[in-house]
């Protein structure tokens, strides 16, 4: 099918970007200036800002409760935006569908970006959320049964990462993984995956951008030779949590993410891809408006709820 009318309607009204070097201050200002106040964001039962005090420094979270209970099953969330973009505020609507879709609560993590801080630092971050969560069970409420780990675009990358750093570490406690449209060889070959030429332009993410937006985490020490970079390069994928892997299909990155999915299940791990027609790459976090695409939050909910 074609790229959704909603979406086409909202590409052809962007302005043309401008020439030159990327601002990420600017960026990110402008990211900022797009967040709701608060009255138009989707009520859940309880947020909470909280930091946790972990191995590489001190992280900021923000916990999103999705309604009264005594306890409940954990989602450690990472947000995209190429490594230096996004925030707990651009993201706050993705957390917040999060919640209220799985009934699980929602951890937040306001991991450090490049080009401030060099890698690895943002995975550290995430990685160390992820545990700080366990260790810290009683005070979030946690039943002790689901703790999932999900991601958006490079959020994506990270939860693919933090799960085989996990695994590798004997830090078993990971039951799934949720990866939206990720992010995971950062080589940027056009070759390798046909998706690349096919989305390469007139979908918002476009193939000639993916070197620039990523150019900030790569020059801070990131290489995509590293499985913990591009995480499809891991040669073993044995042994991982369970996994859904949501694509768009006019995604440049589609094809990576499908061929993960594939790889995974390969391996013995049990997981899901599903392909979104009609969406392009950040359909989840700009587009969730639009009713089948709001379904990947109740997807999302399915998979987490499924009995093993």
């Amino acid at each position: 099918m074609p790229l959704h009318p909603e979406i086409a309607k909202v590409l052809a009204a962007l302005p043309t970007p401008a020439g030159g070097p990327l601002d990420p201050a600017a960026m990110r200002a402008a990211e900022e200036a797009q967040v709701p106040p608060m009255d138009e964001r989707l009520p859940v039962y309880a947020v909470e800002n909280l930091t946790a005090s972990t191995a590489v420094g001190d992280v900021p979270l923000r916990v999103y409760t999705p309604r009264g209970s005594a306890a409940y099953g954990l989602l450690v969330y990472f947000h995209g935006g190429a490594f230096f973009l996004g925030s707990l505020e651009t993201h706050d609507h993705v957390a917040r569908s999060l919640a209220k879709a799985t009934g699980l609560k929602v951890v937040s993590v306001g991991y450090r970006l490049a080009p401030e801080v060099a890698y690895p630092a943002g995975l550290q971050d995430c990685y160390e959320a992820v545990r700080w969560a366990a260790e810290n069970g009683e005070s979030l409420q946690w039943d002790g049964g689901i703790l999932a780990v999900a991601g958006d675009s490079s959020g994506g990358t990270f939860v693919a990462a933090v799960a085989a750093r996990a695994r590798d570490e004997g830090f078993d406690r990971i039951t799934h993984q949720v990866l939206f449209y990720p992010s995971l060889d950062l080589d940027f070959d056009v070759d390798r995956y046909p998706s690349l030429r096919e989305n390469a332009e007139g979908y918002g993410l476009e193939t000639a951008g993916l070197k620039p937006f990523n150019a900030f985490y790569l020059e801070s020490g990131a290489d995509p030779a590293d499985p913990l970079v591009s995480p499809i390069k891991r040669a073993d994928l044995s042994g991982l949590p369970r996994a859904l892997v949501i694509t768009a299909e006019f995604d440049p990155l589609r094809d990576e993410g499908e061929r993960y999915g594939q790889r995974l299940r390969e391996s013995g791990v049990d997981a899901t891809v599903s392909r979104y027609a009609g969406a392009n790459h950040g359909f989840v976090a700009n587009f969730s408006w639009i009713p089948e695409f709001h379904r990947a939050f109740d997807e999302t909910a399915d998979f987490l709820s499924r009995e093993p």
